[in-house]
């Protein structure tokens, strides 16, 4: 009776630790992100490549695209 005392006492010990250093990794993993998103990236990358609203006009127009060719494909027309 003893022993199982010990290895449970064992097992609780490192559950707690472990619990308590997965939620310190957790809350400096939230840290980081949270530090990320007050970065001024927006701005960065309106001065560098124009605005954002027009890259993603331009993606969605090669979306439209893609669609228009996978389209083509499964109804057996050629391009």
């Amino acid at each position: 009776m003893n022993e199982q005392i010990i290895i449970a006492l064992a097992t609780l010990t490192g559950l707690t630790i472990f619990s308590l250093t997965a939620m310190r990794c957790w809350q400096g993993w939230l840290t980081l992100k949270e530090r990320e998103l007050e970065q001024p990236v927006h701005r960065k990358f309106e001065m560098e490549n124009g605005s954002p609203e027009g890259a993603a006009r331009i993606e969605i127009a090669d979306l439209k695209e893609r669609l228009r060719k996978l389209e083509a494909i499964a109804s057996g027309v050629d391009l």
